[in-house]
């Protein structure tokens, strides 16, 4: 190897010892702040591992209460719930056993006191609540909270239910007739429906004959 080979190798390697001895810090600070990021984002999944478990544990509880008739537990129980699926069906089954054993109100309470997140969830315990709003003489409460412009027929349902309760003949019809509209033909339902927009004074549809 040359002379010049060799001094270019030196002069190279003083280079970079120069270079790591001025940024060693900044390297190792890099190093272990890497290695704290990591740690701490497995810690943060074990936690997240360790309140879903726990979530499951207290949902699963809340439900085996339920079953039991013991009511006022599994009400402690569902207070311990993050706001979540978990809550929202453990709410429903709740408010399903209170009105059962004829406490209405509770079923109210425990509906309104733990409102669903998801939208699919918050969409069905939204109609069960209107339901119990309209047997409650709170009709007006119950249009307040139903989603607006929906096309579900189960919730144009109670819409026209809570018109009709008011007096609302007009937009009672109107709620019925768009509910059959977004119902099909051989819906179980559908009688009940067409029986209400009857009751209103509107005509129900004629089927469409098969081709």
């Amino acid at each position: 190897m040359a002379i010049d080979d060799l001094l270019d190798e030196h002069e190279q390697s003083e280079k970079v010892r120069t270079w790591l001895q001025e940024n060693a810090l900044g390297l190792i600070g890099g190093v272990v702040l890497g290695l704290a990021l990591i740690a701490g984002w497995q810690w943060w999944q074990q936690q997240q591992q360790g309140a879903r478990i726990h979530a499951g544990e207290v949902y699963q509880a809340t439900v085996d209460a339920i079953q039991a008739g013991k009511l006022k537990p599994a009400q402690s129980r569902l207070s311990t719930l993050d706001r979540g699926a978990y809550a929202a069906l453990a709410a429903m089954g709740l408010a399903k056993a209170q009105l059962a054993a004829g406490k209405r109100d509770d079923a109210i309470a425990t509906l309104q006191s733990n409102p669903a997140a998801d939208p699919a969830l918050g969409a069905i315990q939204a109609r069960r609540l209107a339901r119990l709003l309209v047997d409650a003489g709170k009709a007006d409460q119950a249009l307040k909270m139903l989603p607006a412009n929906s096309t579900d027929a189960a919730i144009l349902q109670v819409r026209g239910d809570a018109h009709y309760a008011l007096g609302q003949r007009d937009k009672a019809g109107e709620a019925y007739a768009q509910a059959l509209a977004n119902l099909k033909a051989d819906a179980p339902e559908r009688r009940l429906v067409e029986l209400k927009l009857s009751e209103v004074g509107g005509t129900p549809p004629k089927p469409k004959a098969k081709s």
